[in-house]
């Protein structure tokens, strides 16, 4: 079950966990995770009665984003193939680079200039991070 820890008592060791409108006790005994509970985090857990059991932190707070494009390569892309958006694509941005594409197609070639602006502000590091929010390399 996903719950929301609406208590949490360091000297007791113990807390309640809030899912849906349902009250679950634990223990520190039933937590998993390395971090400390605190209130308000989001956990997973597995309800037996009226306690929860392997307690844990739901997966979005254990690790940031890792970076997975480079920067580089798309500032490259944007200077070289920014008018057919080839560095929206790169990035994750299908609807914008569709759109540069459009836009280039339309005004005759007008549109190589926004691509070729994105590609400096990549280089600048203005522009940092992909589709899904993750940092570039």
């Amino acid at each position: 079950m996903i719950g929301q820890i609406e208590s949490y008592d360091p000297e007791a060791k113990t807390g309640v966990i809030k899912s849906d409108e349902a009250l679950f006790e634990f223990k520190a005994d039933d937590w998993v995770a390395a971090a400390l509970p605190e209130t308000g985090d989001d956990v997973s857990f597995e309800a037996e009665g009226n306690a929860a059991v392997n307690v844990n932190l739901v997966g979005a707070y254990l690790a940031k984003p890792e970076a997975v494009k480079y920067r580089y390569l798309a500032a490259v892309l944007g200077l070289v193939l920014g008018g057919i958006g080839a560095h929206r694509f790169y990035l994750g941005y299908y609807w914008i680079g569709l759109a540069q594409l459009a836009l280039t197609f339309v005004t005759g070639g007008f549109g190589l200039l926004w691509g070729f602006v994105e590609g400096v502000l990549l280089f600048g590091g203005q522009l940092d991070k992909d589709a899904k929010g993750r940092p570039l390399k």
